[in-house]
């Protein structure tokens, strides 16, 4: 699977320059889309979700973005993947501190592409490894995190654990920085241009974990 990361810079600047990456997958972080008003959009004000499904037509492949939803004034963090010029789905952040005004989502799912099976974990849902396993149970190939600033190594951190907690390679498009990491918990790619390629070998690794609990057995007791 090769991964064109943008790391800055929206779609339509991407688009514009004239240059077309040849790649399996083309991610944009949150500047790709901005803000996006559901309310808008469905009132032909905006056009953003068509960009974004129009860019997957024209250039041939998996485009995904991070994104700000809008709905009915609540704000959350999202992530938006079209395919052959239409949108598969948009996924929300789960986890939401206390901090700010946004608006935790609803679900989780795997995106089924040419390109294969995308688990798309967005914002500080990377933080809870607990989603990347989800994802990995619903069979994703890879686990693709869109997040703001990767202002420390914390990102980075958890980046590796997910992947080693999933057992299935993990990918980060940031602000300004673009990383993967292998299921071995090593990471495989890291660079801070604006955009740059990674080819991604699809590998699982999965353990087989047994836990052995007292106080249950089998056997025919006759004393009670």
């Amino acid at each position: 699977m090769r991964i064109h990361f943008v790391t800055e810079g929206t779609l339509n600047e991407y688009w514009e320059s004239g240059k077309a990456a040849e790649c399996d997958l083309l991610a944009f972080g949150y500047d790709g889309l901005g803000e996006v008003d559901y309310r808008r959009e469905l009132a032909g004000e905006t056009s953003k979700l068509e960009d974004l499904a129009l860019l997957s037509r024209e250039a041939g492949c998996v485009v995904l973005s991070g994104c700000v939803t809008v709905t009915c004034g609540l704000r959350s963090r999202s992530a938006a993947i079209a395919e052959k010029g239409r949108i598969l789905g948009v996924t929300d952040m789960l986890y939401v501190s206390g901090e700010g005004d946004w608006k935790g989502g609803a679900h989780l799912k795997v995106y089924e592409t040419a390109a294969g099976k995308i688990g798309l974990c967005v914002g500080e849902d990377l933080f809870y490894p607990n989603v990347a396993s989800t994802l990995s149970l619903c069979d994703a190939d890879v686990i693709f995190s869109v997040f703001g600033a990767a202002e420390d190594s914390i990102p980075q951190l958890m980046l590796r654990a997910c992947a080693f907690y999933a057992g299935v390679p993990a990918c980060m498009c940031a602000a300004g920085i673009a990383q993967a990491a292998d299921p071995r918990g090593e990471i495989r790619f890291r660079s801070a241009r604006r955009e740059c390629t990674f080819d991604l070998s699809p590998e699982r690794e999965y353990r087989l974990t047994t836990v052995r609990s007292r106080g249950f057995s089998r056997r025919v007791r006759a004393d009670y």
